[in-house]
């Protein structure tokens, strides 16, 4: 495989217990994860000592590095100004555990829109309060990872590019979801030429537009091989991050303000693992097949 390339993932998918993901992740030959949540409880819910005391000896043992930690910063209303001013103290918080996990990435949201409100009109709100997150991401040298997600204000391809261009931060960077743009009814081909400069992390999430259904990468609309192969050409280098969505798992209820189990309505019979194993070959395979199309 390209060695300019990571494959990392959210292992909470695979089970609550974080012995069990440490397991699947180890045998499966990846070497990082994203931390989001463990042994059935938030990143965001840790404090820095119970990382050092609970969490870090078993990723020390297991060989296994943290490629960004999974956070829920950023999903709050937009007009919530006490859960704002709570997700700043947690950031602070985060910002010291990614330090102490040698991990540079942490992934945010760009706040939730009341429904039926127009989201453009709260575009300097939104940029304000970002730039108070990446002033606080800046103190600990910890770079602010947008991730493009349904219901945000960042949830399609123009308004990512204008929060990433108007907070104009070096530590303020862009994920690329290619499943939460399909989701919003967007091109993903066009997303990527509107934001390839400012994306430094990859999500690899596949969907269809006819239910919104995830699916394996490479099988749904998300144009997965098509733009990993102008990532890998234009230079990318970094983390391919597994995000599967395949079967329900207990973190799912905390990211989606609608009923999960409409997004995953049937798990092909498989469990937590299965799913990450077969997304995981599934993105080998794509990859393998960038590399013989590029010799």
């Amino acid at each position: 495989m390209n060695k300019d390339l990571m494959i990392s993932g959210f292992s909470d998918e695979i089970s609550s217990d974080f012995d069990t993901q440490l397991e699947v992740v180890s045998n499966l030959g990846m070497h990082y994860l994203s931390l989001r949540g463990i042994d059935g409880k938030n990143i965001g819910d840790y404090t820095v000592d119970e990382i050092k005391d609970n969490v870090q000896p078993r990723l020390q043992k297991a060989g296994i590095g943290v490629s960004s930690i999974g956070s829920p910063i950023g999903k709050v209303f937009i007009n919530d100004e006490d859960g704002f001013a709570h997700q700043k103290v947690m950031l602070d918080t985060l910002c010291q555990i990614s330090n102490l996990l040698n991990c540079k990435y942490i992934r945010i949201f760009s706040f939730y829109i009341p429904k039926g409100d127009n989201a453009d009109q709260y575009r300097k709100e939104v940029v304000s309060k970002l730039k108070e997150y990446a002033a606080i991401a800046e103190k600990y040298n910890v770079i602010l990872l947008h991730e493009n997600e349904k219901d945000i204000f960042g949830d399609i391809g123009r308004r990512c590019h204008e929060i990433l261009t108007e907070v104009g931060s070096p530590y303020f960077k862009g994920i690329f979801d290619f499943a939460n743009f399909v989701q919003c009814g967007e091109d993903t081909q066009e997303c990527y030429d509107l934001l390839k400069n400012e994306i430094v992390y990859i999500h690899i999430k596949d969907a269809v537009t006819s239910d919104s259904q995830n699916v394996v990468c490479g099988t749904g609309e998300g144009k997965i091989p098509e733009l990993l192969k102008q990532f890998i050409q234009s230079g990318y280098k970094g983390f391919l991050t597994l995000e599967p969505h395949l079967v329900l798992f207990d973190s799912l209820k905390d990211l989606e303000l609608e009923d999960a189990a409409e997004i995953i309505k049937d798990d092909k019979g498989l469990d937590g693992a299965g799913g990450y194993k077969l997304q995981y070959e599934a993105l080998l395979e794509i990859l393998q097949k960038i590399e013989s199309e590029e010799k």
